[in-house]
Formats: C-alpha cells, structure tokens, sequence
C-alpha cells in the first residue's frame, strides 16, 4: 500500500513537497486555503544565491543547492508536459554609484568561485545601461552571468498540475494538526502515515497543538509590477543595487521592482507607503522606468525566523491516528523562497518517507537546542 502523505500548504515549497511524493508513489492530499499574503504569489523570483549569506555557511549550501536544483527540477516537469515555469538564466547586475563599492561582494563572489562554478563568469561592466536601459547612466556595475529569474506563480502551478496529473489530491478547507500529529481538514481526521507542514508564516498556528513552538512569523513585501511601452524585457539581467530596490525584466515589456521589508504582522495589504517606497527608489536608480505603466502591485508575507536560518526537518514521532509517521516542517525561507523552495520541497519530501536526503539537514531543525548546537549565528542587533 502506498504511504499516505498530508501536504499542509501549497505554496512553492507544498506544492515541491507534493510533487515529489507523487513522483515516489506516495498517496498524496494537499490541504490548502488560499490566503491573502502568500509569499509565493508576490516572489519576484530572483536566484542569486552566491552574493548572500557570508556569514552563514548552513543558509548558503540550502541556497546554493536550491538554485542548482532547478535544472534537474525543469527536467522532471517537461517529463510530466510542464516546460513553462518562467524560468530563464539572464544573469545578474550588481550595480552601484560608487566604483568602490562594489568591492566587497566582488571578494565574495571571486572567493566562493571556485566552490560554486555554476555562477558563471564575473566582470566589470562600466556600462551597464547598455544591457539594462532604463538604468541611470554614471553606474557601475559586476555581471554574474550564471543568476537566473523564474515566475513563482507558473512554478507552483506547474508542480500542482503535474501532482494531480500523477494522483495528488487537492483539497481546501482549514488544516490542523491534532496534538499526536494527525492531520485535520476542517476538524475532521486524516488517515496519514506522515505529515508535511508547509504553511509558511502560519506554520506556527499549524503545529501549536503538538506542543512546539515553531519560532517563524510574517514578514511584508510588496513589489510593483509595471509595463514599459515599446521595451523587449524579456532577456534583461536582474539588477541588485547595493541600495535600494532590485528590478528585473520578464517576457514583452513587463518589469518587476521590490521589494519592501516589513514587520506588519498578518496584514497582507499593499499600501501608499509601501508602493511610494518601490517606485520612488527604483526610478532613482532606473529613471527610464518613470513613464512605465503600473498594471499590479503584490504583497506577500514572508516567512521568517528570529534568527534567519529556515525551518527543515521533522518535528518528532508524530503519527496520523496513532500510526509509525511524523510530522515534518519547512517553512521560514524569507526572501529567498524561490530560490531554495522546490529544492526544501524536495528534501521535506525525503523525509516524509524516511529516505535520507542529500542535505544535511540537522542545522535547520525546529528544536533550539538542536539548532544552537549547530551554531546558529545569532542576528545582528538592526
């Protein structure tokens, strides 16, 4: 008999979770009720995961791994009839209005090259309004060639049909655990050997009554999408100034500007303030942007931790109603959920099947003496 896996969540990582227990055999029900602030529904979709993390090894590798996945992760999903996911490798900007500046990250990146091949080339572009137009001239600007973009939105879909296409259930309502780790659909029982709790910044309310207190909560971001008339964007790297809001471009003259970093609680709204601050710092440093068309703005509540370092891992010998299954958890990628999402989908799925993942996941556990012994760096104060 099939094991039968409950998926919390259907977000980019639940939706990862989902596909890869289907591709396993696994009997799998989704449980998701779409809610306002859905951190996959407002990712731009930046993967560069090489300029971030200095000082966290543990974050880095997830990252890095979570950008190297998608090859293989695009692979499997044409195999199932799914080749749009918007993704696309454009490369990157990091650009600056003080040469120096850049000096910094350029150590990084040059340091981590050679661990870390798959970024491509690194150069100095002294005009980089020459591949990004609307940018300001006097900027300067590194090129890493091996960044990539991706829509989120195209993403989940694709790995939901592609479950249900293999015999995923998808099912909405409210989703709870019960204090042995059996999985509700609005109050009533699962059967369910395991459990994966997906939630995102709900994970917390999700796993309360097994007694653990998840340390994960909401964090706002709101991008601005707009349309720049008679632009070809499509083929445009990403820009990442060292201040201010990045922008990159996708398919006709669509380009994206975020994000804001917010502590606002469960409030998913787009607000004056938050859209005044994306708009106002991307025209600054991209003033061919001013006379483009505001067509959407997005708001997404992130999930992160109090110390910055996600969630992965199982959460003890929780089993659906009294059985030999577990109830694991991840959650808490902040703004980096497209780039290392499907691959922690992945690994969650891995572990929900007792398999043995190929990452070391002891440093993203959910029990904080466990993380602590890991040697969670603890957050700078600001």
């Amino acid at each position: 008999m099939s094991i039968r896996v409950v998926v919390i969540g259907n977000g980019i990582v639940g939706a990862s979770a989902a596909y890869h227990l289907s591709l396993r055999g696994a009997a799998v029900t989704v449980i998701d009720r779409p809610r306002a602030g859905r951190a996959t529904d407002a990712g731009a979709g930046i993967i560069c995961p090489w300029v971030d993390h200095e000082e966290d090894d543990a974050w880095y590798r997830l990252a890095l791994e979570g950008a190297r996945y998608y090859a293989t992760l695009a692979g499997l999903l044409a195999e199932d009839g799914e080749p749009d996911t918007g993704y696309a490798p454009v490369g990157a900007l990091l650009v600056d209005e003080d040469p120096g500046g850049l000096a910094p990250v350029e150590a990084l990146l040059r340091r981590r090259h050679p661990s870390a091949p798959d970024m491509g080339d690194i150069s100095v572009e002294d005009r980089p309004a020459d591949l990004f137009p609307p940018l300001a001239p006097g900027l300067t600007a590194l090129r890493v060639d091996g960044a990539a973009r991706v829509d989120g939105r195209a993403l989940r879909d694709a790995l939901e049909r592609a479950s249900v296409g293999r015999g995923a259930r998808v099912r909405g309502g409210e989703a709870a655990l019960t204090s042995s780790g059996a999985p509700l659909l609005d109050g009533t029982v699962l059967d369910a050997d395991a459990v994966v709790v997906a939630a995102g910044a709900w994970t917390g309310e999700v796993c309360r009554p097994i007694g653990l207190a998840v340390p994960v909560g909401p964090r706002r971001g709101q991008i601005v999408h707009t349309e720049l008339p008679g632009a070809d964007a499509e083929g445009w790297p990403i820009v990442l100034p060292r201040r201010g809001p990045y922008l990159l471009g996708f398919p006709g003259s669509r380009v994206v500007l975020g994000a804001t970093v917010e502590d606002a609680g469960f409030d998913p709204r787009t607000t004056v303030g938050g859209v005044a601050e994306v708009l106002s710092g991307g025209v600054r440093i991209a003033p061919g942007l001013a006379g483009a068309t505001v067509v959407e703005t997005r708001s997404g509540l992130r999930p992160v931790t109090a110390d910055g370092r996600p969630l992965l891992g199982p959460v003890g010998g929780h089993g659906g109603n009294g059985g030999p299954g577990n109830v694991v958890v991840a959650t808490g990628l902040g703004a980096y959920g497209l780039t290392a999402g499907p691959y922690a989908g992945m690994i969650a799925a891995c572990l929900a099947l007792g398999e043995r993942p190929p990452l070391d996941v002891s440093p993203y556990s959910a029990h904080p003496d466990e993380r602590r012994a890991c040697g969670v760096p603890t957050p700078k104060a600001g």
